[in-house]
């Protein structure tokens, strides 16, 4: 057994011998720091595609330069940067980069507390109205990606605005937003990998944040 193995294998009965409060504080401080690792590498990872996305936005607005490639860009593009940086850059996924940036054309109006998974979700909503809406309601609640999908799926958004009890509909569907929250150590638990290319990742578990690889990286 390691020395790592033999510091973690005492006792449940040694943390009564801490002083009270010390060990809930210094828990508390170790996992927000992790959640604080794992926001800034989420804003990142946003970051580059919208910025990708606004990349070919603004050479598809050429003219000229956009009709020597046609509806081939995308295409090209994927197999090129597939080739080059892996997995993340297929054409569906330069699509949804694409419509990342149209529907999202201030990168300042967006909300570091969102990871991609709740932006794509928010493609699915239509209306410019609604869409900020549940991007504004997202991080503000602090809700996961299951719950705005649930939120989406069941247009909670029309439903506020057609009730005659808003009040209340508002009440009950923040009830069960913090009951399918997520609690700090399931937060903590799923892997997260920010891919820039072959050979070069940023990986680590939210339950480790321990991981480094300059390998060759896996999917995102």
């Amino acid at each position: 057994m390691s020395e790592r193995d033999k510091a973690g294998s005492g006792s449940p009965h040694d943390n009564a011998e801490l002083p009270v409060g010390l060990l809930d504080d210094l828990r508390a401080l170790i996992l927000e720091a992790r959640k604080q690792v794992a926001r800034s590498v989420n804003t990142i990872h946003v970051q580059t595609y919208w910025r990708v996305g606004r990349h070919i936005v603004e050479f598809e607005q050429g003219g000229q330069s956009r009709a020597a490639y046609g509806v081939q860009l995308l295409p090209r593009l994927a197999r090129a940067l597939s080739r080059e940086f892996g997995v993340g850059f297929d054409e569906r996924n330069l699509r949804n980069m694409r419509s990342f940036f149209l529907l999202f054309p201030n990168w300042n109006a967006l909300r570091s507390e969102l990871s991609w998974t709740h932006y794509r979700l928010l493609f699915r909503v239509d209306s410019p109205e609604a869409r900020s809406w549940y991007l504004r309601e997202a991080a503000e609640q602090n809700w996961s990606t299951r719950v705005l999908e649930r939120h989406i799926g069941t247009l909670y958004y029309e439903r506020l605005l057609s009730s005659t009890v808003p009040d209340e509909l508002r009440a009950r569907a923040e009830r069960e937003s913090r009951a399918e929250g997520e609690s700090p150590r399931e937060f903590l638990r799923d892997p997260v990998m920010l891919e820039l290319g072959k050979g070069f990742a940023f990986t680590f578990s939210r339950a480790s944040m321990s991981r480094f690889s300059t390998g060759p990286a896996s999917s995102f």
